[in-house]
């Protein structure tokens, strides 16, 4: 039984922040918690990373208890670790330390060898200017494609 691709995707991240650079990084799921994202129950809603310790380290993530769990079921809410290569990291604690950078998670999936997967994007904070601006674009160009299909 082949199931859809599990794709979730962050929807504030691209309406709040201007991502600069994205990155594409493994996760450290517990069995119960790989079985909830293939079944799609997860959310990016809130979502930020951190550093500690030279490592990075997703928050707020809310991957849903596995229904099948028992006492071995995890919290839907606990922090999880990121796997980057050592170059990445670095280039990401220096970037993001500098004032109105942060690092969000932007998607989730599972890869074609079955591991759950998260895109990370070092993003600058938007303006209130700028998301109205955003909304103005984007209004546009469904305008368009609006007098386009007629």
């Amino acid at each position: 039984m082949k199931q859809a691709p599990v794709n979730i995707k962050n929807k504030r991240a691209t309406f709040d922040y201007e991502l600069i650079d994205t990155y594409t990084a493994g996760i450290v799921l517990t069995g119960t918690e790989i079985k909830s994202i293939r079944m799609g129950k997860a959310s990016l809603v809130d979502t930020f990373c951190y550093f500690a310790n030279g490592e990075l380290w997703v928050k707020n993530m809310h991957v849903a208890e596995y229904f099948y769990g028992s006492y071995n079921n995890h919290n839907a809410r606990r922090d999880r670790k990121l796997l980057l290569n050592r170059k990445e990291l670095e280039k990401l604690q220096r970037t993001s330390q500098d004032p109105g950078f942060t690092i969000v998670p932007v998607r989730l999936f599972i890869n074609e060898k079955g591991l759950a997967k998260l895109v990370i994007a070092l993003a600058k904070g938007k303006k209130q200017y700028d998301k109205r601006q955003s909304l103005k674009e984007k209004e546009d160009k469904r305008d368009m494609a609006r007098m386009f299909k007629h």
